[in-house]
C-alpha cells in the first residue's frame, strides 16, 4: 500500500486512497453495503478458534490473501484451560484497535505526526448475570473505559480532537454503544 504523507507527516495511512474510496462510495452507495464474516469452531471445553477470510463488499465477494485466526478461552478461575483471551477481552481489543486505527487515519489527514499511541481499556462486568445468579444483572459490560496515551507533534486540544473524531467514526464503538439486531439460528 502506498503511503500518503502530508508534508513531513507519515503515520502509515494512505489518506488519498481513503478519500478516493469515500468519493467512489458516495457515487455508488450500493457498493458500501458490506458483510463481514467469521466462522468459529469449538476445540474443547470453553476453547474455540475463529477463522476470518472472505467478506462481501463493493458489490461482490472479496477474498483476502490469507485467513486470520482468533482463539478464545476462559481463565482457570472459571475452571477452564486459559488457552487464549476471553471473548469479552477480544471485544475490548477490537474496540481499542478500531479507535487506534481511527486516530492514525485522522492524524494523517490532519497533518499530525504521531510518535506513539497506546490505548488502555477496562470493562466492568458483574458475573452474577452470566452465571444466572441474578436475572436483573446484565450479562455484558456495564461500563467500558478507554484511556489514550498519545505522543504527537500537536497540542493537547488537537490530540483530543483526533480521539473525538476517531470515536465518532468508529464502527466498533458504535457496535458496543448502540443496539444491534442479532439473529441466532440452528441448522437442523
Amino acid at each position: 500500500m502506498t503511503q500518503t504523507t502530508t508534508g513531513d507527516v507519515n503515520n502509515g495511512v494512505n489518506v488519498e486512497a481513503l478519500l478516493g474510496a469515500r468519493e467512489a462510495l458516495e457515487a455508488a452507495p450500493q457498493a458500501a453495503q458490506f458483510k463481514w464474516r467469521a466462522t468459529c469452531e469449538w476445540i474443547d471445553g470453553t476453547y474455540s478458534r475463529s477463522t476470518i477470510s472472505e467478506f462481501f463488499g463493493l458489490g461482490e465477494e472479496q477474498a483476502r490473501n490469507k485467513s486470520f485466526t482468533i482463539e478464545a478461552d476462559h481463565p482457570e478461575v472459571f475452571a477452564a484451560e486459559d488457552h487464549a483471551a476471553t471473548p469479552v477481552e477480544i471485544v475490548l481489543s477490537g474496540l481499542a484497535s478500531c479507535l487506534t486505527a481511527g486516530v492514525a487515519a485522522v492524524a494523517q489527514h490532519r497533518g499530525i505526526q504521531l510518535n506513539s499511541v497506546k490505548a488502555t481499556l477496562e470493562g466492568d462486568m458483574d458475573l452474577q448475570g452470566i452465571l444466572g445468579i441474578d436475572d436483573e444483572v446484565r450479562n455484558g459490560f456495564g461500563t467500558i473505559r478507554v484511556n489514550f496515551n498519545i505522543d504527537a507533534d500537536a497540542s493537547d486540544e488537537d490530540i483530543k480532537a483526533l480521539v473525538a473524531q476517531s470515536q465518532k467514526r468508529s464502527a466498533v464503538f458504535d457496535i458496543v454503544t448502540n443496539p444491534t439486531n442479532v439473529f441466532v439460528t440452528v441448522n437442523e
